[in-house]
């Protein structure tokens, strides 16, 4: 019983991982870019991290924008 309940909450875990990217992303909302500038800024543990992450998201939001830019400019 305890094996089908596990495999259960999985097969509930990898549905919902499959849903659509939500319109309402964190990453959309400029007030939360700033909270998140503040934090990586600040002297908080994991602030490093956050960082990181913001590089991150930001050299890959540059990258597809540039393979867009490439793939537009093909006719």
């Amino acid at each position: 019983m305890r094996l089908a309940g596990t495999g259960f909450l999985v097969g509930l875990s990898l549905l919902a991982g499959c849903e659509g990217k939500s319109t309402s992303s964190r990453a959309e909302h400029p007030a939360a870019q700033a909270q998140d500038s503040a934090i990586a800024r600040s002297n908080l543990p994991g602030a490093r991290g956050v960082g990181a992450a913001m590089r991150l998201r930001d050299s890959g939001d540059a990258r597809r924008a540039r393979e867009d830019s490439v793939s537009n400019a093909v006719p």
